[in-house]
């Protein structure tokens, strides 16, 4: 039987009359990648935040390491590692003198250049925190969550305002840890993120977890279904669509679900024909799991 790190039961937290956190269960285990997805103002940060232990939950239980995090000790948080949505750095360190003085919090740590060399900062070594770049910055915040070498890693939106060169560094990162055996809780506003990362997705919204499942199990549940998309100059393309029975999905761009995506082409070619509305950029993908989240939700992960 596989070894729960992480067991979360019937979480609460209220502010007010605002349900925070409204019943969130979950577990995480030894050497899985679990990803919490949810719009703006879901609850995951806050969920994150109580299991972490820098919030008060109202009710509910939380198990780390076979022990409720209330009675959580030293030994215990020598094996976790944090980052935080924001992090608050010493401005007048250099990068090395920042991760040395994190390092000093510990009983065990890994060398300095090892931490460098994670997300690529060896040639800001040297450099002052407060001359780095925002996304050098965050790549640091990031590195310092390691610096214990820690059994468990909480990465509450490790890639925001990093470039996609970086993002993929933290994503090769993450995949080294989990070949390590670690357990790792992310939150993203990147759905191909967690498509890539994750073993297992909670998907929240108001509070609640609504669904949940590896990426493969939330895909297969809307069915197998393609999406054509496409854009076009002409006005009431979509109202032309949905007359003739085609099923559209909201968006900027012009988008047919269908079982079918063949016999639905030969009919997009043919009303463009009868009714003289051009086709530009044209692609047919298979259903992510960003499908599978504006289905729940009604949103996109960014809103």
């Amino acid at each position: 039987m596989e070894e729960k790190i992480v067991i979360v039961e019937n979480l609460k937290k209220q502010y007010g009359i605002v349900k925070a956190v409204d019943g969130v269960s979950f577990y995480v285990k030894k050497g899985e990648v679990c990803s919490i997805l949810g719009p703006n103002g879901a609850g995951k940060t806050t969920t994150l935040e109580i299991v972490e232990g820098l919030r008060k939950k109202n009710s509910g239980k939380i198990t780390i390491f076979g022990k409720e995090v209330e009675s959580i000790g030293k030994e215990e948080k020598e094996r976790i590692g944090v980052t935080l949505q924001e992090s608050s750095l010493f401005p007048k360190l250099t990068v090395t003198e920042t991760i040395n003085l994190f390092r000093s919090f510990y009983k065990k740590s890994l060398p300095a250049r090892e931490i460098l060399d994670l997300l690529a900062l060896e040639e800001k070594a040297t450099s002052y925190v407060e001359k780095l770049s925002g996304g050098q910055k965050r790549r640091l915040s990031v590195a310092l969550s390691l610096v214990n070498d820690p059994e468990l890693v909480f990465l509450d939106e490790p890639t925001t305002g990093l470039d996609p060169q970086a993002r993929r560094r933290v994503w090769e990162m993450v995949r080294n840890l989990k070949k390590q055996g670690k357990s790792i809780i992310l939150t993203t506003h990147y759905i191909e993120e967690a498509e890539e990362l994750s073993d297992y997705v909670f998907i929240m919204d108001h509070g609640k977890i609504i669904k949940d499942g590896t990426p493969n199990e939330l895909i297969a549940s809307l069915g197998s279904l393609s999406y054509i998309e496409f854009e076009s100059h002409a006005n009431g393309v979509k109202a032309i669509l949905e007359e003739n029975g085609l099923q559209i999905k909201d968006g900027e761009r012009i988008i047919i679900k269908t079982p079918d995506f063949i016999s639905t082409l030969e009919k997009l070619n043919q009303l463009s024909k009868e009714h003289y509305f051009d086709i530009k950029n044209l692609i047919i993908r298979q259903q992510n799991l960003e499908d599978v989240f504006l289905h729940l939700t009604g949103r996109t992960l960014r809103d």
